[in-house]
């Protein structure tokens, strides 16, 4: 089978993309020939392009104009399609780059959307207000009332949407990464969605734990992710663990603020700030890691980190919101704590950190778990089915 990878981005640099990288790899190794196109656009500047195919892309203020209208991308996309002719596109990320006008390019060819963010909901794909606090409006207005948008980014990201709802009819089926994804896609009317959950790399399970007690975080330093909350959460561990230490993985606008509020908890000489480091590296570290945490205060549709910290034989703690429910099993894999609840996150931190054999007990049933519910392989069959079947489906249409 010919199939045609599209997303925003072509560079190993974030979720989304090292997963749409790893479907690549992995339908290759069955024998398909898979490309990828995405924009020139990097969000790290050194990282190498990695799609065959590309498009004009920017991180400057003109993506407010590029994101609605990307000519280049339109104009690139018809070329390879011709030239190509793929049997399936997969569409993953497309409205931060690539824009909506490469839509009607795809109405006879079988077209999949795998939403990654809430974009086609929300401007910041994330629905979540400047405060930090969930949004429960329809795009709109609100998106100005309630100061996510400048009027200028207000009236392109209006134009953005209505280009979307005039075009998106040339999907034949829309996946979302989680159920909780779905249920908020389907709550804004786009129906039916499809479920499949991103996947997770096999590897070796990880050395037996060992001293000091050690918590990993890994993520973008963004406030929607919780740090702050666990760094206070921590500094009260430190009172009972002593030797407790923290590992970040990670860079962001955050990072400046964050290493203050770790000198003001005095807790500084027991955290580490690895930056933006390789997955390779980052496995190395967290190797050690007694527990792993995920403290997001937003619903994230997702969350590698949590499988990935599974797959390696991590126990994990996680923000009861978005996906993570569907991924951490509460009380067998790790603990569902309720988003930025500083006391609660304490709690479950003591709990593993002064228990090295339930670590280990909770690590192992995560590994069990990712092992037989979140693998590559499982993700990648779901996904050659669902390519058969809008296969067959667009055929139809065709005779009809």
């Amino acid at each position: 089978m010919k199939i045609l990878l599209l997303n925003d981005v072509g560079t190993a640099t974030g979720g989304a993309e090292t997963q749409m990288l790893s479907l690549r790899d992995n339908l290759r190794s069955l024998s398909h020939d898979v490309r990828l196109f995405s924009s020139q656009a990097k969000p790290v500047a050194d990282s190498p392009l990695l799609s065959e195919y590309s498009c004009f892309g920017t991180n400057t203020l003109f993506q407010v104009v590029s994101q609605t209208a990307n000519v280049s991308a339109y104009v690139n996309l018809r070329r390879v399609l011709n030239e190509f002719q793929p049997d399936v596109v997969h569409v993953r990320m497309f409205m931060w780059q690539l824009s909506p006008l490469i839509l009607p390019l795809l109405e006879e060819v079988p077209c999949l959307y795998q939403t990654a963010v809430y974009k086609a909901i929300c401007p910041m794909g994330t629905k979540v207000l400047p405060d930090g606090s969930p949004c429960k409006y329809s795009a709109g207005k609100a998106c100005f009332d309630s100061g996510c948008l400048t009027p200028q980014s207000w009236v392109m990201y209006m134009l953005q949407r209505q280009l979307w709802l005039r075009w998106r009819h040339a999907f034949d089926a829309v996946v979302a990464l989680s159920h909780a994804m779905k249920a908020n896609l389907e709550a804004e009317g786009i129906t039916p969605v499809k479920v499949v959950h991103n996947g997770v790399r096999k590897r070796p399970q990880r050395p037996l734990l060992n001293k000091p007690p050690t918590v990993a975080f890994a993520g973008r330093l963004v406030s929607e992710k919780g740090i702050d909350v666990l760094l206070k959460a921590f500094a009260r561990v430190k009172q009972q663990v002593p030797l407790a230490e923290l590992v970040i993985a990670g860079q962001g606008i955050e990072f400046n603020n964050l290493q203050l509020l770790a000198g003001e908890l005095k807790v500084n000489t027991s955290v580490k700030w690895l930056g933006h480091i390789s997955r390779e590296e980052l496995e190395q570290h967290f190797d050690l890691a007694w527990v792993q945490v995920v403290p997001s205060l937003w619903a994230e549709p997702f969350g590698n980190v949590t499988t990935e910290a599974m797959m390696r034989g991590t126990a994990v703690i996680a923000s009861a919101t978005g996906a993570q429910p569907e991924i951490v099993s509460n009380n067998n894999t790790g603990f569902l704590v309720p988003p930025g609840d500083v006391d609660a996150l304490a709690d479950a931190l003591l709990k593993l950190l002064s228990n090295r054999e339930l670590a280990e007990v909770m690590g192992k049933a995560g590994r069990k778990r990712a092992m037989e519910e979140f693998s590559e392989e499982q993700r990648t069959q779901s996904f050659l089915d669902i390519y058969q079947e809008i296969s067959a489906q667009k055929i139809q249409k065709l005779v009809c």
